[in-house]
């Protein structure tokens, strides 16, 4: 049997979803049977286990992995010595502090220590540090925001909107850092020339799904006259494709435009003499 060329890490967890859809949106097939840790992916080449995603950091510092998907925050967490190779941007979240209100600022008996709660021990101390503060870490195993105010006076916890943490009663009082899903590399796994053109590869299918979820095609017909007008109106990705309609009764013009500009686009192409406007959703978009 032939070794992979790659050693793929995929997280399991609440990650995974959107990642297994950004995989297929690209083309990427990968099949995962029930309790399966060892799905096949479509790629050639490529050979995938399915891990927690601190033990992905993990594989990947020591070397029994090349490439697998982790979030930014158990990174800096583990203190991986990893190659960033792609953000995908997937379940953006912050690292933050978090009190109930007036704890940070109230006035503290002499000689006692703020208890910080936190699954993020390493991160939390070096927090404590460059605050110059006198605490204490409290190592938590998920559900950090139920401590305060009873065994915690803070926490240090990742968060997407804030709406966890105002449930519980806790305010945010400094952010930390930001996080996201991304893809790393054992840095030896790119030192060789066949393997890094396999990951290379698989970073142009994803950011072509990433970059058409954030486009759309949009088409329209114009007369001669006005062509200029309503192609100044067009912010492209360099150029739109214009092409005569039949009888010589004006173009249509094509482009892939950033989806939150329709609203004002739209508009703008009509008072510019713009027709039969249509806008179609992209699958992949490759610069």
């Amino acid at each position: 049997m032939t070794r992979a060329l790659v050693r793929l890490a995929l997280p399991k967890g609440r990650m995974q979803e959107g990642l297994l859809t950004l995989l297929a949106d690209a083309g990427i097939q990968v099949r995962v049977g029930p309790r399966a840790y060892r799905p096949t992916v479509s790629l050639p080449e490529y050979e995938a286990k399915i891990l927690k995603p601190q033990n992905i950091i993990e594989m990947l510092h020591v070397g029994s992995r090349d490439i697998g998907f982790a979030g930014a925050d158990w990174v800096a967490e583990l203190g991986a010595e990893l190659a960033l190779v792609f953000d995908t941007g997937l379940d953006p979240v912050r690292l933050v502090a978090a009190a109930p209100p007036g704890v940070m600022s109230a006035p503290r008996p002499a000689g006692t220590r703020l208890l910080v709660a936190s699954e993020y021990e390493r991160l939390a101390t070096d927090w404590i540090r460059r605050r110059r503060l006198e605490a204490t870490v409290i190592r938590s195993y998920g559900a950090t925001e139920v401590f305060p105010p009873e065994d915690a006076d803070c926490i240090v916890d990742n968060t997407a909107t804030g709406a966890t943490l105002a449930a519980n009663g806790l305010e945010i009082v400094d952010e930390l850092m930001t996080s996201s899903t991304r893809l790393y590399a054992h840095p030896a796994a790119l030192k060789e020339p066949a393997r890094r053109a396999a990951v290379n590869d698989l970073v142009t299918l994803l950011s072509a799904v990433l970059e058409a979820r954030k486009r759309v095609m949009l088409e329209v017909n114009v007369a001669a006259d006005r062509l200029e007008a309503v192609v100044s109106a067009l912010p492209c990705m360099r150029h739109p494709t214009i092409s005569p309609l039949h009888g010589e009764a004006g173009y249509a013009v094509k482009a892939a435009v950033v989806r939150a500009d329709l609203p004002r686009l739209i508009p703008a192409i009509k008072a510019r003499g713009g027709t039969d406007i249509v806008v179609t959703r992209l699958a992949q978009i490759v610069p």
